[in-house]
């Protein structure tokens, strides 16, 4: 089976505000923070609306066979129609089941709303048993297939007032957690030109999602305990092979964890 672990990063669409709100004449900064007062004084949260969710990185997993692979979908140059399209790309080539974390709350809806935007085909993505009827009764649509799973929704039982933070079950499980950056920081790391800071820190939460899923695969009986031990194996040593500084980092706060939930 294919699995195909993803996570999005996103920046205020201050393109698309200006037009909305008629923001002509002020630079990126001076937008943004006219598009946050204006989503406060709506609901009293400066998280904007999702299609104003501009797309800056999509990382992923993907365990296809034997193979294992972690990267930052196109490059630091990439458009985000590119990056979009990319991401249906490998849904067209490996039909996976696709796993994240509150992907089914923001990530996906996400990717509609910008998808529009650019006009992105994607009719794997949407096929709900028109072309392929394999895909009547599980797809990526219905938020109760397993063609797409939610770890998070699935764990909180669909209850938003039950969910938790990607962060706090991941270290609650000797993994990493969150490093050296938030989901907060984001726009500040955008206008200074961290565009690789970015897609790093993408990673490490793409990571930390793939390795709370082989958890609940655990948990739930669909790999057995020798199974689990030797894909967090295989992690480890994809991580140590590629040399990637956030890997090293990564697996260094990996090591830490592991050790307070074990003492």
């Amino acid at each position: 089976m294919n699995v195909l672990v993803f996570d999005i990063e996103t920046v205020p669409d201050v393109a698309g505000g200006r037009r909305l709100y008629d923001l002509q004449g002020l630079d990126d900064k001076d937008a943004a923070n006219a598009l946050f007062n204006l989503r406060r004084q709506e609901n009293g949260t400066e998280f904007l609306r999702l299609h104003l969710q501009r797309i800056v990185a999509i990382s992923a997993v993907l365990r296809s066979g034997e193979k294992l692979a972690v990267w930052t979908l196109g490059n630091e140059d990439s458009s985000e129609k590119e990056i979009i399209q990319r991401f249906f790309d490998l849904l067209d080539r490996f039909t996976p089941t696709l796993v994240s974390w509150n992907g089914g709350g923001f990530d996906l809806p996400v990717l509609h709303y910008r998808s529009m935007v650019h006009g992105v085909q994607a009719p794997r993505y949407w096929d709900t048993g028109g072309d392929d009827k394999n895909f009547k009764w599980n797809n990526y649509i219905n938020r109760y297939h397993e063609r797409h799973t939610d770890v998070m929704e699935v764990l909180a039982m669909f209850q938003m007032r039950a969910a938790v933070p990607l962060d706090q079950m991941a270290s609650l499980l000797g993994f990493p957690g969150k490093m050296g950056m938030s989901g907060a920081k984001v726009w500040d790391a955008f206008r200074e030109g961290d565009i690789k800071g970015i897609r790093n820190y993408c990673e490490s939460d793409v990571l930390n999602t793939w390795l709370v899923y082989l958890r609940f695969q655990l948990v739930k009986g669909a790999i057995l305990d020798v199974e689990y031990q030797a894909e967090i194996d295989q992690l480890k040593e994809y991580l140590r092979r590629e040399g990637h500084p956030h890997f090293e980092q990564f697996l260094e706060q990996w090591e830490a964890n592991e050790v307070l939930v074990t003492s």
